[in-house]
């Protein structure tokens, strides 16, 4: 095939072989990006940030995989749940240390992408001058900021969702196993349905808002890293107060096999007394101090104590107990976008 070039073309520049035109249309869009304009410039700007965190998930996704297919494999092989994970004593520990090792690195996630993330998104470009720069331009203040929250919120909620889903699958086939992981706690509670995904938002979005603020990006880190930390410590904390508490009472005494209330598997009990013949409850340490069985019974026929009185969450609220927390946690992310959007982009130059 041969090539040629016009007259008024003298370099050879390439043309559409029809009228001799350049073919710039094309090349230029060869050569586009997939992103563009100011999406485009807050990628590039925080690609770094971005493709660790999303590659990580990647992996962290590909290892729950791999540990869930070793876990069924031993499952099945064991006879599970015909069997009792009781009988299986040690030789199913492993699995029980590959719950607490992944659960405790997913935990960790909101303080991480707090300070990582959060804190310098915009005290970065505070403290080195570049909002200004974008304040010069014809681009508002509002829509830079608009960008850089949702492009940010979109790579916490693809990497948290995604690790919720897979976390949440592993732990499926032994979920009301007490044993391996009790519901209520951080490790199963945090890192499951939308909670987590929730939890690290805010704790993303916070990290920005105190950036904005200190306008410093050490000092927003090491502030960053005492919110997140002193989040978490409150939501452990709330968890228990989300879900609607079930009380059970029995009548048949609290000593011998027919004395102890009969639970849902997997319920967390909250709290436990005595309950007395007129319904009134009394500490379940009440004759602890009797030296023998007759005694300590002597002791409860005198307090008139019948039965036990336990309250408890059956596992069956989990799902409804995360919503609401997550709910609570959106509805605060969305406080803190409110005043990063009407009080702090005003502090962006």
């Amino acid at each position: 095939m041969s090539t040629f070039t016009s007259a008024s073309n003298p370099a050879g520049t390439p043309t559409d072989g029809k009228n001799g035109t350049m073919n710039a249309t094309t090349t230029e869009a060869t050569r586009r990006p997939h992103l563009s304009g100011m999406t485009w410039l807050i990628w590039r700007q925080h690609r770094a940030a971005f493709w660790s965190i999303l590659a990580a998930a990647a992996l962290s996704v590909a290892w729950m995989v791999y540990e869930r297919g070793q876990m069924t494999d031993f499952l099945d092989g064991f006879g599970y749940p015909a069997r009792s994970l009781d009988e299986a004593g040690s030789a199913f520990q492993q699995y029980v240390d590959a719950f607490s090792f992944v659960a405790l690195g997913l935990g960790a996630i909101p303080i991480l992408l707090g300070v990582f993330l959060g804190a310098p998104l915009l005290a970065g470009d505070l403290e080195n001058g570049t909002a200004k720069l974008v304040a010069a331009q014809s681009v508002s203040r509002t829509r830079w900021l608009a960008t850089k929250l949702a492009l940010a919120g979109l790579v916490v909620v693809v990497s948290t969702g995604v690790l919720s889903a897979v976390f949440g699958w592993w732990w499926n086939p032994v979920k009301s196993e007490v044993t391996v992981m009790d519901w209520m706690s951080t490790e199963a509670f945090n890192n499951t349905g939308p909670v987590p995904v929730a939890l690290t938002l805010f704790s993303v979005f916070g990290g920005v808002a105190i950036g904005v603020v200190l306008r410093r990006t050490l000092m927003a880190m090491v502030v960053t890293f005492g919110f997140t930390v002193a989040v978490q410590v409150v939501w452990s904390y709330s968890i228990v107060s989300l879900g609607n508490a079930v009380t059970i009472t029995t009548n048949k005494g609290v000593m011998g096999e027919n004395g102890s209330p009969s639970l849902p598997r997997g319920a967390y009990e909250i709290d436990y007394s005595f309950v007395t013949g007129s319904g009134d409850l009394v500490g379940f340490g009440t004759c602890s101090g009797s030296q023998t069985d007759a005694a300590r019974q002597a002791c409860l026929d005198k307090a008139d104590v019948v039965g036990w009185s336990v309250e408890y969450l059956p596992m069956s609220q989990m799902n409804g107990m995360q919503w609401f927390g997550a709910s609570i946690l959106f509805a605060l992310t969305a406080v803190v976008v409110a005043f990063l959007f009407f009080w702090g982009r005003k502090r962006l130059v």
